[in-house]
């Protein structure tokens, strides 16, 4: 058995910019990593950088350009390891409807919820990102 997290939202952006923002590098740094590398291509890797701790690495697992991106963590703590993380898009007639998921959690244990209740916060960073061009500081981000 295994778990997961959904959330969705809408953001009021074109499904290009919010497809940009979740899979560019420079977009990533502006609502969640502090720095990170990669290209939104078929298993392309991408490094996550949060701290020297949490150097993360995962890979593309399915893409298609301004629709959906996943990605599989290939190197992380134990219980992000088996997991895939990712957004399907949708264009409104306001902007973007954002599906979130993160799947494959083997137990939901303590750090399960608390990425969950993460997740809530930084994809409502994404949209302050989008909408109002706020940048979170790295440091506020938790």
């Amino acid at each position: 058995m295994s778990y997961s997290i959904f959330h969705n939202l809408e953001i009021n952006a074109s499904t290009k910019e919010v497809f940009d923002a979740v899979s560019q590098p420079e977009h990533l740094n502006n609502w969640w990593t502090l720095k990170s590398s990669g290209i939104p291509k078929l298993n392309q890797e991408y490094n996550l950088n949060f701290t020297d701790s949490y150097n993360w690495y995962c890979n593309v697992s399915e893409v298609k350009t301004n629709e959906y991106i996943l990605f599989k963590m290939t190197k992380s703590d134990r219980d992000w390891s088996p997991t895939t993380f990712g957004f399907d898009l949708q264009e409104t007639e306001t902007g973007t409807s954002v599906r979130f998921s993160h799947s494959n959690w083997r137990i939901q244990n303590d750090h399960f919820k608390i990425a969950s209740f993460c997740w809530a916060i930084l994809l409502n960073g994404l949209k302050k990102y989008l909408e109002k061009g706020i940048i979170i500081p790295f440091e506020e981000r938790n």
